[in-house]
Formats: structure tokens, sequence, C-alpha cells
């Protein structure tokens, strides 16, 4: 079996924030996916000068050292490599989109979804009209800008309309609070949505990959909160600041996470909803979906989280190793679907 070269493309353009996040994924996944057998692994990170280094790793030492190149000098680089597949670890919006249509310029497949997708999914307004479309349920909303009074009364929920991590969202249970709140959201983005606060019931995670033209659902990871003290999950639920160490230390620290037994009555039901969002969105290869569930029982979507991250903490990788997918097995199965294999679109089964 021939060694497949793997281009992991990390950092941000953006921010340091963003810059600092991608280094500590991207490192987790290649000392969690690394296999020299079967792969060699090549790394371009990018940073907020927009300048392109190909460091030996991830570590700031190696990237210090690491010659800083032009857009065009790297892709000279990148074509030069006979690169099979390009893994994005890019989280911030030029580089869901931007790198990842350069790729497709390039004509180096690559794991996970399309720039188009994933501009489309970064606005959460414009997800959830899609999703709404066929069938899935969502809170009620509105998307406002600088000067828009919102018509909805609270208890709602106010988010930039296309940032990620929940930053900038609050909850308003009272008019008096709306102008605070739409004051913080705007700091992220120049919309922002206003939508029906679901009353806390669960809050869950699910993703779904494709696998030999079969859509699978995953268990679901579900995370705590608290109807008084914590009704929302917060960006500081997520990570701890400043971002630093390894994935489990970066994420889910704070606020404890934990896959559902596949025998809860809901999975099932969120599952579907979750193929539902798949195939009305046009995902490929793999897709996760954060959802509130009421006191009902009824699952409310609430946002696509178009990532995986392959390490064994993650969400996808580690929900799909509850069903008997390990990660290697995981990773093996992304990589086959970024190189056109076992692929069956049109006829693609849930």
């Amino acid at each position: 079996m021939s060694v497949l070269r793997i281009l992991h493309v990390a950092g941000s353009p953006s921010s340091d924030f963003y810059r600092e996040l991608s280094r500590n994924y991207a490192h987790s996944c290649l000392v969690a996916t690394a296999n020299p057998s079967r792969y060699e692994f090549l790394i371009a990170y990018i940073t907020p000068d927009g300048l392109w280094r190909f460091p030996s790793s991830l570590s700031l030492e190696d990237i210090a050292v690491a010659k800083p190149l032009s857009l065009l000098e790297a892709i000279e680089f990148i074509t030069a490599q006979n690169i099979d597949v390009m893994l994005p670890q890019m989280f911030c919006l030029p580089g869901m989109i931007e790198y990842r249509a350069l790729f497709d310029l390039l004509k180096i497949p690559y794991i996970g979804n399309t720039p188009d997708l994933m501009a489309l999914t970064a606005h959460k307004a414009k997800t959830k009209a899609i999703v709404a479309a066929a069938g899935v349920k969502v809170p009620s909303g509105e998307v406002l800008r600088k000067g828009d009074v919102p018509t909805i009364t609270p208890p709602v929920v106010i988010k930039p309309a296309n940032a990620d991590n929940s930053l900038g969202v609050s909850l308003v249970k009272e008019v008096a609070d709306y102008d605070a709140a739409l004051k913080k959201a705007f700091e992220f983005a120049s919309e922002v949505i206003v939508e029906t606060f679901i009353e806390a019931g669960r809050e869950v995670r699910c993703g779904a990959i494709v696998k030999d033209g079969e859509l699978i659902g995953l268990p679901m990871e579900e995370y705590q909160i608290d109807p008084e003290v914590r009704p929302i999950r917060s960006y500081t639920d997520k990570f701890k600041i400043p971002i630093e160490g390894d994935l489990a230390s970066t994420a889910k620290n704070y606020v404890p996470g934990w896959i559902v037994d596949v025998n809860d009555p809901i999975t099932q039901k969120v599952q579907q909803e979750v193929k539902k969002c798949h195939l009305a969105l046009g995902c490929r290869h793999y897709s996760l979906f954060d959802f509130r569930i009421d006191p009902q029982g009824q699952p409310w979507f609430l946002e696509a989280g178009l990532f995986c991250i392959f390490d064994h903490n993650a969400v996808v990788a580690c929900t799909a190793n509850k069903v008997g997918i390990p990660l290697d097995e995981l990773f093996a199965i992304m990589i086959n679907q970024a190189l056109g294999k076992n692929m069956i679109f049109d006829k693609l089964s849930i």
C-alpha cells in the first residue's frame, strides 16, 4: 500500500484567536492520526499577516524558524509536493471558505464540506431557513441590522448571524435588556439573530458520516445545562481562556459533555433530524449539528458546525468510536470519501 501525502492546513489570516485555536486542534489531530506506514503529513500554517509557512511540526519553535512565503510562493511549493489529500483545519471565515476554494482551484481533493456550503452554514439564519424547509423544527426568529428594533417578546436568545463558539450570545429575559445584548452581538457581526428561547430540557450535538454510500447517524453528545444557573452554553463553557494545551484541555473543560446511551429514546428522533439537515444542506463526508430538546422531548435545530477534528476527544470521532468506528478507521473512511472512493452520490441511503 502506497503512503498518502496529506497536507494539514492550519492557522488563520484573520486573528490570533483563530490562529491559536487552529494550531491546537491541528496538533491534536497530527498526534492522534500519525501512521507513517500509511500517511506522510505535511503542514501549511497561515498567520494573520497572510503569509504561509510550512513547518516540520506545529510547535511554536518549528513555526518560528519556518520561512514565510507569499500566496504565490506557497502555491508553487504546494503544487510541487504531489499532495494526495488536504485536511482543512482552519475555523475562521476565510479559512472555511477562501482557503478551501483555493484547493478546488488547485484540483487537490480535501476532506469535509465545500466552501459554498461552509459559507452558507456560517450564516445561522440562512441555515435555519433551509433545514426548516426540509421539515426540521427551528425556533422562530428574525434577523436585525444596526438600528432595527426587535419585535419578538422575550425570553429570546440573541446571537451574531455568522460567529461561532457562542461569541456574542446572550439570553434576554426582559425588554430592558435588549440594547446591551444587541450591542454585544453586533461586536461580532453586522447581522444579528433574535430567536425565541427554547426552554431548557436538554442540549445535544449529533453528527452523521457517509460510509459505503450510507448516511449513518452517530450517537449524541449532551452538554450540561441548568434552567437557572446555565440556561444556555456560553463561550467560556467551551474554551479555556487563553487557549493553550491540546484539544482535551482547550475544549469542553468547564461544562461537562458526555455521550448519550444509544438506547435513549430521543437518540433515534434526533438522528432522523440530523439526516434531514445533512441532505437538505447538501453536506458531504460528514456533518454535525446542535439541537435543543424542549421539556416535551421535541428537538429544535440550533446551528450547524461542519467540522471534524480527527482527535479521540472530538465529537464526531468519539461518537463514531461508540458505534465501532475507531479513529483510524474514521480517518481512512474520510480520506476515501475525499478521493472519490466508495461514493454513491445519487443513491445515498438514510
